[in-house]
This record gives structure tokens, sequence and C-alpha cells, in this order.
């Protein structure tokens, strides 16, 4: 695991955005460091930005652009660049698990795997490596191997944004139809992420599935609070009609009916509706 990075989030984004990252260093000092042996000599210190090497410096110049042309799609190009950077630094764990995330893209599941694997072999406590791979592992069929990891990646307290692995946790958990254990990982993002529309979405599919439309329409109604209507797919403005059909809302299933129609004329939801075909 790469010393110099791996701790950083502990200092917070202050320690990012600072020329001087002292602060970080003297928590450690205070407690008597890492390895809590009440050293009070002012020696004991945590990594900081500063000690990477200049190998390390390269190489996180790399991941930066890889993951640049990543977000933009052009993922050979990307490819290259994170192949720059494992060349500068063999022990990069994220930017091997920025590779599995290229190769996701690219279509090819064993390399992605591979590459995953390799990753949390050298960074076994990342949390957004593990909710990463469990993701990988719910949309390659492999439901019951990914809470492993989504479990993995909650139980640290390092964990930036949790509410992304409850809410990928949940949406696995849908698939399989477990939803008793889709509400209990969703019910806890909502917690940390009231406003989250994925959260609520998942939700409301979760209450639909359980034939509890008004809780479902709870959740479809706190959606549009948080959700423009033009940022909803096919699929979440057809589950709304069909909560309103249940429900016997004929007003409410028509507004929603009509942003179905303003944006997602052409979509196979769209064509569901028009024919009636609210249970199939």
């Amino acid at each position: 695991m790469r010393p110099a990075m791996a701790r950083l989030a502990g200092c917070g984004m202050a320690a990012l955005l600072s020329a001087q990252l002292s602060g970080c260093a003297s928590d450690a000092a205070g407690t008597g460091g890492a390895g809590g042996t009440g050293d009070t000599s002012g020696k004991a210190e945590l990594p900081t930005l500063s000690d990477a090497t200049a190998a390390q410096k390269r190489a996180q110049i790399r991941m930066q652009l890889a993951i640049g042309y990543y977000e933009q799609g052009q993922l050979p190009v990307a490819l290259d660049e994170i192949k720059k950077a494992i060349a500068a630094d063999p022990g990069y764990a994220d930017a091997y698990g920025m590779r599995a995330l290229i190769y996701m893209g690219m279509g090819e599941t064993a390399l992605a795997d591979d590459n995953f694997k390799h990753a949390l072999q050298l960074a076994p406590n990342n949390p957004d490596i593990a909710n990463n791979y469990g993701s990988f592992l719910c949309q390659n069929g492999r439901v019951a191997e990914s809470f492993r990891w989504f479990d993995g990646a909650l139980a640290s307290r390092q964990y930036a944004s949790p509410a992304k692995a409850l809410n990928n946790a949940g949406n696995c958990a849908v698939k399989i139809k477990d939803y008793e254990r889709a509400e209990k990982y969703l019910l806890q993002a909502l917690q940390l992420a009231p406003d989250l529309a994925v959260t609520n979405v998942n939700l409301a599919k979760v209450y639909y599935e359980r034939r509890d439309y008004a809780r479902a329409n709870f959740f479809l109604t706190r959606l549009g609070k948080v959700a423009k209507a033009d940022s909803l797919t096919a699929d979440v403005l057809w589950l709304a009609i069909k909560v309103q059909h249940k429900l016997g809302d004929q007003g409410a299933e028509q507004q929603w009916a009509t942003q179905l129609r303003r944006h997602h004329s052409t979509s196979p939801e769209y064509a569901a509706y028009q024919r009636g075909a609210f249970d199939e």
C-alpha cells in the first residue's frame, strides 16, 4: 500500500489544499503517534502529500489524467494513462482500481476482476475500491459475493461516502428480491443523505414490490422535491405511474404520464403505458 497517500483522508480536504500540512502530523505526535507508544519527542507523524516520492507524484499526475479521460468516455486514452501510472508506481492500489473501472467500461470483465483483486491485495481496507468491486460483482451476476465488499466498505471509518455503498448494496438486494435486506441498507442511506434521488427511487421500488403503495408514493413524492422531472429516467417515471394507478389517483397518474410522454415518448415504458400494461 502506498504510504504517502493512503491515509490522507483522515486529515481532511484542508490538508490537500494547504501548503502547510503540519496539522495532521501534530495530531499523531500529540497522541503518541500511530504506534500509540506515548512518544512526545515530536518525531511521530502520519504520512502526508509531501512524503510522496518523485515516482509516486508522477503516478498521481497520470492517475488524474486517466480519471479525466475516463469521465469523458475516452477509455483507450484513459487506459494508456493508467498504465503509465502503474509503471511509475507498481504499488499504487488506486491505479489498479481505476484500471478495473476502465476495463469494466470496455466490457473486459475478466481483466476488470483481476485488477480489482490486485488493488484489494495492495489495499485491503480501501473502502472506495471495496464498494466498486461490490458493484462490479453485482452487475456481473455475482450478487451473493457483493455484500461482503459493500459491508467491508461500510466498516471503514475513513469512508467519505457511505451512502454510496448503502445505495449500491440496497439496489443489489432488490435484484435478488431480498427486499428486507434492501430496506435495511436504504433506510440507513436515507439517514445519511436524505436528499439523494437514488435513495428515494430505490426505496420506492422496494415498497412497490412489497405492495406497500402508500409508502412507495411517499418516497416518490420526496423524489419530486429533490430531483427535476427532466432528470428522471423512463423506468422511474413508469414506476411512479404504476404506483398512482395502484392507489387509484388518476390525477397524479396523469401528471407522471405527462412527464413520461414529454421526456421519453419513444421509450418502452411509454409504450407500456399506452397499452395499459400496468402489471407486466
